[in-house]
């Protein structure tokens, strides 16, 4: 359902997209992982007919998205970044203006919004207030809510439970699962990589505007290694000398949050056992020891940096907005 090939987008001398290719298939949810500035949102705009790339192609539901924008239009949802939501109409009439803009009839519009209130808890006295009175939760389901009035069969989400409490972001993963369940094809960008993993059926991840890496869950988890060795030191001082010997041991990149570090083991007890004698000869003290599985936080953390550009913030000339 969404084929892109080749894309790349440029806003002046930097290179926000470079050579991006994925597909996804009809039906599935598609995962979106980088860190800020990685080309999320640069990519979701292209795809859903909002700024045309430099190069390359991208197709959605068979659909060329710049040749043929007014046939992809029609057949797809938005919910980008920031609630796109006008503050001075109440729910209701938020939901029944944009139905009313993608031509469903009146009675329909009304049916429809009424039916997306009551699904994203906003049906009781919230309905009919004007939105201005909304947290900002509440403008948030309302704005994916709105993403939803035409019945997209694609259904673009860019990081969609942002600001949503945990409660809310339940009943969206639960409303997520329906449509996809019913034949939605849904591509996710989210800084919540649990989000990711409990979604997503395959998941992209980029950095710098590339693909890094691609693939399931359980086999993107595979590729940091069998383990996770996580060490929490005594001292901060110590964690310079302690971080040369942990990547010396693993022949891997550490991961350093104060006096926590944590490195992916493909080696097995001989390998931990040979890091943390290491670590016993040079005097490093440990307060904690402990071995996991890895998380899709640990892929995040071994396949990106932290510095980018994404084409949705301040340091971009194109800062775009929010659409349906």
């Amino acid at each position: 359902m969404i084929v892109a090939e080749g894309l790349t987008r440029s806003f002046g001398d930097t290179r926000a997209v470079r050579g991006v290719d994925f597909e996804v298939p009809e039906a599935t949810v598609l995962g979106l992982l980088g860190p800020n500035g990685s080309g999320k949102t640069t990519i979701v705009r292209m795809l859903t007919t909002a700024l045309p790339p430099d190069s390359g192609t991208a197709r959605v539901g068979g659909h060329d998205v710049v040749t043929e924008a007014g046939a992809v239009r029609p057949m797809i949802g938005l919910a980008g970044q920031y609630a796109a939501v006008d503050e001075n109409l109440t729910g209701r009439e938020n939901l029944e203006m944009v139905a009313r803009l993608y031509h469903l009839p009146r009675v329909e519009a009304r049916l429809r919004a009424a039916e997306l209130l009551d699904r994203f808890d906003l049906a009781d006295e919230a309905a009919d207030r004007p939105v201005k009175t909304y947290s900002g939760g509440m403008r948030r389901r309302l704005d994916v809510a709105a993403s939803l009035t035409s019945d997209p069969r694609v259904l673009f989400l860019d990081e969609p439970t942002t600001g949503l409490d945990p409660r809310s972001r339940q009943t969206l993963w639960d409303v997520i699962e329906e449509l996809v369940a019913a034949g939605t094809t849904v591509l996710l960008t989210t800084q919540y990589l649990e989000e990711a993993d409990h979604l997503a059926d395959n998941i992209v991840v980029l950095d710098h505007g590339r693909v890094v890496a691609a693939g399931t869950p359980a086999e993107l988890k595979r590729r940091v290694g069998s383990s996770v060795l996580v060490l929490i030191l005594t001292s901060e001082a110590m964690v310079p000398s302690a971080v040369a010997i942990v990547e010396e041991s693993c022949g891997c990149r550490a991961e350093v949050s104060g006096t926590e570090i944590s490195v992916p083991v493909s080696g097995g007890p001989a390998m931990i056992t040979r890091t943390l004698r290491g670590l016993e000869d040079a005097g490093v003290g440990l307060a904690d020891i402990a071995v996991h599985e890895p998380t899709l936080d640990d892929v995040f953390l071994s396949l990106t940096t932290e510095d980018g550009f994404d084409g949705s913030g301040s340091s971009a000339p194109d800062t775009g907005g929010n659409g349906r």
